[in-house]
């Protein structure tokens, strides 16, 4: 698509930012790469945070460098929350505060997402409907931002600045087809090696942060490596993991006005 566009691929995905973290990502090949130049793939070390407000800026600064050179842009990926913000801009909310995310995070090993997401639905029951009770990521962020005195609910409302409004298209497939290809995707990851490269991410310096830990087979694969997880264990809790996250994804993108789905 993207050769008979004339365009460039930007990333639309939360995790295919981290250097090195590749094979657990499904990032495009170097062969693929070199064909079609592609954008926000390699930002940051693993270790960092990167948040969608950080995308935001990154995404700004490559769609002006493809208009510069002529060029359609074509994003691609399935992190609806970087989908919304740059369909419908990112609402006014508070940034991150240290002392109170490392609070809540320690709440979350302590008591577990369903008592945190019990809190959230007290204090903003719009945030908690929308975000899953097994989302310990967006919970502690939704819960940092009430501790500040705003509602993560708030964000979900559209901006008034798009920073890219065009169609959107949406491929869909079988519940069958794509629940086999999550278990196949899965087992082929951890035979291609993905308890080296998550090894390699935590013994480098400054090791694997917080964030890029808990993507889907890294958090497993760095229990298996621990000695506290069989690795049988390990692709069938990241194949569970991984359908469920396709589910919010799904869920998500029926939210999506106007966007056209593609049978397939």
């Amino acid at each position: 698509m993207a050769d008979r566009l004339g365009a460039e691929i930007v990333s639309v995905d939360s995790m295919a930012v981290y250097q090195g973290l590749d094979i657990g990502t499904a990032k495009p090949g170097i062969a693929d790469r070199e064909r079609v130049p592609h954008h926000l793939i390699d930002v940051v070390a693993p270790w960092e945070t990167y948040n969608v407000a950080r995308w935001l800026a990154d995404v700004t600064a490559a769609i002006a460098g493809i208009r510069r050179r002529g060029h359609r842009v074509l994003f691609v990926g399935g992190t609806p929350l970087y989908l919304r913000a740059l369909r419908d801009g990112l609402a006014d909310v508070p940034g991150e505060v240290p002392e109170i995310r490392r609070r809540l995070q320690a709440d979350v090993a302590a008591l577990g997402t369903h008592e945190l997401h019990a809190r959230l639905a007290e204090v903003d029951p719009e945030a908690a409907r929308r975000i899953h009770r097994n989302d310990a990521k967006r919970i502690v962020r939704a819960l940092e931002v009430a501790a500040c005195g705003g509602p993560l609910s708030a964000a979900f409302a559209p901006a008034p600045h798009p920073v890219f409004g065009r169609q959107m298209m949406i491929v869909d497939v079988s519940r069958e087809l794509l629940r086999d290809r999550i278990d196949r995707r899965v087992e082929r990851m951890f035979a291609e090696g993905l308890l080296e490269e998550a090894d390699r991410a935590q013994t480098a310096p400054g090791g694997i942060g917080p964030t890029a830990a808990q993507a889907a087979g890294y958090t497993e694969a760095l229990a298996v490596l621990a000695g506290t997880l069989p690795l049988g264990d390990a692709i069938r809790l990241t194949q569970q993991r991984t359908r469920q996250l396709a589910k919010r994804q799904l869920t998500w993108l029926r939210s999506f006005p106007g966007a056209v789905w593609i049978a397939a």
